[in-house]
């Protein structure tokens, strides 16, 4: 168990220090995972309307 908790650490600092070094790569990073996210919920809402 102890593993998984310092990998934890390990990937929350990667994380950190990317957004710090990388501001800009970072932000595009959230707006891609936001744009996937739309995307998954608009195709879920029209797969769903189908079927009603």
């Amino acid at each position: 168990m102890p593993a998984k908790k310092y990998l934890t650490w390990a990937a929350a600092a990667f994380v950190a220090f990317y957004v710090v070094t990388q501001p800009d790569g970072a932000a595009r990073s959230v707006q891609g995972a936001a744009d996937g996210l739309a995307s998954v919920a608009g195709s879920l809402a029209t797969f769903v309307n189908t079927l009603a």
